[in-house]
């Protein structure tokens, strides 16, 4: 038989086979038609809000339902908090009906504003520097289900951190700790991005919180990636969070209590430096806590004086001859032997 025709007679048949399982079934397939949209939507009217630690802040959200559609007492709202690198999500904060629960570090300090009805807007109170990131509010109603995601942005400053003993020297979980250990968390991409674009420049690499390692230039030159490439943030991608080890950039906030330069009538070894402060009721003030005063409370002095991590640095808000010349900065004086260099020392005094 001529290859064409048989071609032919397969298409019709199949043709014919199609049409008669599609007349079959026509009598049981139902097909929904909405004319007016979703019957369930989600809003949120600000993309970010900005707030600052110790503060409250609330999250927009609000819903709307179809007017056709009947009451649902088990409707619920859920809040849940993206990690830094979007592949879980962290619950925050359920509510069905007259069931209502926070969870983890959130406990006790979430719930909804409830300023009308459709009112899922998130109320946090004394936010801490790990509610920082992106939160999805998600409205579940019977079948129907709609989300929504806004940011919550802190005041701040990033600093870059390394320890005593020497630069690229933290792994991942390392630098958590040590930013944590300085009143601060480690800092995120778009924290760093704002404080390149507020003229941050750094030449070494430090982890950010969502494992990518990372550095900003505003002044290129040869050490800093060539004297050719453009200002920017340098990006080494993600890295292995045990095996690899560089510096770290930490984000800090205000913070409650009282920074300042201890008045003490001679200098002082680490060690007596410590005392000093406790002996003042308060403790010896941490690298955040200094960066935090300086960026924003304007705090200048030009004293070098002990920190916690046992470097010694001092705040400059207006530069001036013999202080910091040419830039307001904290100054880095380094980590001078414990035991024989004499110095101030920046207290730190907590209020309730």
């Amino acid at each position: 038989m001529n290859p064409l025709l048989l071609f032919a007679f397969i298409s019709l048949g199949l043709a014919e086979s199609v049409d008669h399982t599609n007349s079959d079934s026509e009598q049981y397939k139902t097909i929904y038609v909405s004319e007016n949209g979703p019957r369930l939507s989600v809003v949120t009217e600000q993309a970010k809000v900005v707030s600052r630690r110790g503060s409250n802040a609330t999250l927009p959200c609000k819903f709307i339902r179809d007017p056709g559609l009947p009451p649902n007492p088990k409707l619920r709202i859920k809040w849940t908090k993206l990690t830094s690198d979007y592949l879980k999500e962290i619950d925050v904060f359920v509510v069905m009906g007259y069931h209502k629960k926070s969870y983890g570090s959130f406990h006790g300090r979430v719930h909804l504003q409830g300023a009308g009805e459709g009112d899922a807007s998130l109320v946090i109170t004394e936010i801490t520097l790990e509610d920082y990131g992106k939160y999805k509010c998600e409205v579940i109603d019977g079948l129907e289900d709609n989300t929504g995601v806004v940011t919550l942005d802190l005041q701040g400053i990033v600093f870059p951190f390394f320890p005593r003993f020497g630069r690229y020297n933290l792994n991942f979980h390392d630098a958590e700790r040590a930013c944590q250990e300085q009143d601060a968390a480690v800092a995120s991409f778009d924290q760093l991005y704002d404080a390149w674009r507020g003229g941050l420049d750094w030449c070494n690499a430090g982890w950010l919180n969502d494992g990518s390692v990372q550095y900003p230039i505003t002044q290129p030159r040869e050490p800093c990636g060539g004297k050719n490439t453009v200002p920017g943030v340098r990006n080494y991608g993600l890295r292995d969070k045990e095996k690899s080890h560089y510096d770290v950039f930490c984000f800090t906030s205000n913070f409650k209590g009282r920074f300042y330069y201890l008045i003490h009538p001679t200098k002082l070894t680490y060690s007596e430096a410590v005392q000093a402060c406790q002996r003042d009721g308060a403790e010896i003030a941490k690298v955040g806590q200094m960066y935090s005063a300086w960026k924003l409370l304007g705090y200048d002095r030009c004293d070098a004086g002990w920190l916690a991590d046992g470097s010694v640095r001092y705040p400059i808000s207006r530069p001036r001859r013999r202080c910091s010349p040419t830039e307001a900065a904290v100054r880095f004086v380094g980590f001078p032997d414990k035991k024989q260099k004499l110095y101030g020392v920046y207290c730190f005094k907590a209020s309730d």
